[in-house]
C-alpha cells in the first residue's frame, strides 16, 4: 500500500487528488493539508511514502517546504505540482530534489503513474525535462560533460545518482540489467571517468543529487 499525503490550499484539487488514489488500487491517504504548518504536524505523526506538494502552498513557498522535507524527513519522496506547465518549475524543482514534477492538467492515469513510480524510489519526468537537465539554466548552453550525452543516458546518470542500483534503474526506465550496465560505461566513457565513484562525483557537481 502506497501511503501519501497531499498538500495543496485549494480544496477542491485536495478532494479532487484524493478521489482519484483511492480509486485506484495500492493507494492510502494518510491526509490532505492545506498549508505548510499543518503538513509538518502532520509529518510529526504519519510517515507517508509519498507527499504529493503543490508549488503555490501558502506560508513557505514550494522550494523552501521541499528542501525542508529533504533535510527533516529524507526517506519521504516529494512529488511537485502545479497549475503552471513544466517550463515554468520542473527544472527547478527536480534540481532541488523532487523525485518527479506534474502539472494540475495531467490525466488521471498519468497522475496515478507518478506516485507509483516516486514511490519506488524512481525519477518522474519527461523526457523533455530529462534532456533540460543536460542545460545550463543560466546561458542555455549544454553543460560541458552533458554535451554528448542523450536523454536517456542522462536519465540513467540521474537514477544511479540517486543511489539506484542497476536494477532499479533498469525497472524504473523499463529497461533490461544488460542495457543500464552498457549505458554505465558508455557514460564513464563520454565523462571521461573510469569507476562509479568519480562518475557519481562529476553527477553531483552538475547537481544531479
Amino acid at each position: 500500500m502506497i501511503k501519501v499525503l497531499i498538500a495543496d490550499n485549494h480544496p477542491i484539487i485536495r478532494m479532487g487528488v484524493k478521489h482519484v488514489l483511492d480509486s485506484a488500487n495500492g493507494f492510502q491517504v494518510v491526509d490532505a493539508v492545506s498549508n505548510t504548518a499543518e503538513l509538518f504536524e502532520r509529518l510529526e505523526k504519519v510517515t507517508p511514502d509519498v507527499v504529493m506538494l503543490e508549488m503555490d502552498i501558502p506560508e513557505i513557498n514550494g522550494i523552501a517546504t521541499l528542501r525542508k522535507i529533504k533535510k527533516e524527513y529524507p526517506d519521504i519522496k516529494v512529488l511537485m505540482y502545479s497549475g503552471q506547465s513544466e517550463d515554468v518549475y520542473a527544472l527547478s524543482t527536480i534540481r532541488a530534489g523532487a523525485f518527479g514534477y506534474l502539472s494540475k492538467a495531467s490525466d488521471i492515469d498519468y497522475i496515478i503513474s507518478a506516485v507509483k513510480k516516486v514511490s519506488e524510489g524512481n525519477m518522474f519526468i519527461t523526457n523533455e525535462l530529462a534532456q533540460r537537465l543536460a542545460f545550463d539554466e543560466g546561458t542555455q548552453k549544454p553543460r560541458r560533460f552533458f554535451r554528448k550525452l542523450s536523454t536517456r543516458e542522462v536519465e540513467v546518470l540521474k537514477l544511479l545518482a540517486s543511489g539506484k542500483r542497476n536494477k532499479d534503474v533498469a525497472q524504473g526506465l523499463n529497461l533490461n540489467e544488460k542495457t543500464v550496465s552498457t549505458y554505465k560505461a558508455r557514460l564513464m566513457k563520454k565523462l571521461n571517468v573510469d569507476n562509479m565513484v568519480d562518475l557519481l562525483q562529476q553527477a553531483k557537481a552538475l547537481e544531479l543529487y
